[in-house]
């Protein structure tokens, strides 16, 4: 049986709005197969980690990891369109002094199961926690993998542009004859480049390296992921109005990333105090940004 807060997450069809922008207090496996096929733009999650924070989750054994998340991906891949994209950030632990496999196996379960694995981001944790370990030293990354259907899809990529920087300055000055032109490589790899393409450029697209803080004020939620990690790949991978689900939705953050860009949202927490927590977020987002609940124009 699934406790709601939004009781009518049943009658959820996106084509008239009805069903978005609600917290469901419920298992993601049981209230995913309620959502009609194709009905998602864009996926972004971070579900519980092996064995991790057990007195907030009840934490999955590693070596059932990947049999308990198969069922969830299954329906994830379902729900989203065809063009659509499906953002993890996970990261493997180490027990005994070994890192573990969970995820590199999940990543091959899911290929099995129909998805592509496009690209691998990696969450660099700019403030991590300081810590000493005999045989490693601390973990300063996380993986954000991303999966897709096909291999087109929508990513909006000049949505996430970079300064230059200042290197320009001096590099860009003194142009030699062979930063004009398209310059081989000389290893043959069918690589090149113009440097003088960047010659009146400001903006430049970003690494696959993103480099953020982790959150600090996580509002009672012991893994909280920073608001600037859900709001870089919604701006990546969604449009305004498009609809975003997040299956462990947790304190609610991607629900707030979707109200500052103008994205619908529907997200699913199965514990009832963070569903609250969710909840109390939003309400104070729209207090804050407009009263009565209404999208910024």
């Amino acid at each position: 049986m699934v406790n709601t807060l939004e009781r009518n997450y049943l009658d959820f069809t996106p084509e008239n709005g009805m069903g978005m922008d609600k917290i469901i207090c419920g298992d993601c496996s049981t209230v995913l197969k309620t959502f009609p096929d194709s009905c998602v733009d864009f996926i972004v999650t971070s579900p519980p980690y092996g064995d991790n924070r057990e007195k907030t989750y009840s934490g999955i054994p590693i070596d059932e990891y990947v049999e308990w998340f198969l069922p969830i991906s299954y329906e994830l891949k379902r729900v989203l369109k065809s063009e659509g994209s499906f953002i993890l950030n996970i990261k493997e632990r180490a027990v005994d002094g070994e890192r573990q496999t969970y995820v590199l196996e999940l990543i091959l379960a899911m290929k099995k199961q129909g998805w592509l694995w496009t690209e691998e981001y990696i969450w660099y944790k700019k403030n991590c926690y300081p810590g000493k370990w005999p045989n490693r030293f601390r973990d300063a990354w996380e993986r954000c993998l991303h999966f897709t259907k096909q291999k087109n899809f929508k990513m909006f990529q000049d949505s996430v542009m970079v300064p230059m920087g200042n290197w320009t300055g001096k590099r860009l000055a003194n142009l030699s004859d062979t930063d004009k032109i398209r310059d081989e490589s000389k290893v043959g790899s069918g690589f090149g480049k113009n440097i003088s393409n960047w010659l009146s450029r400001k903006y430049a697209y970003p690494t696959n390296v993103l480099h953020l803080a982790t959150e600090c004020s996580n509002r009672g939620h012991s893994a909280s992921f920073p608001l600037a990690l859900p709001t870089w790949f919604i701006k990546l991978f969604s449009q305004e109005d498009d609809l975003v689900l997040d299956p462990f939705m947790g304190s609610g953050t991607s629900a707030i990333a979707c109200l500052n860009l103008k994205r619908h949202y529907i997200g699913i927490e199965h514990a009832e105090n963070y569903c609250r927590l969710a909840e109390t977020s939003v309400g104070e987002w729209k207090v804050k940004n407009n009263g009565d609940g209404k999208r910024l124009v």
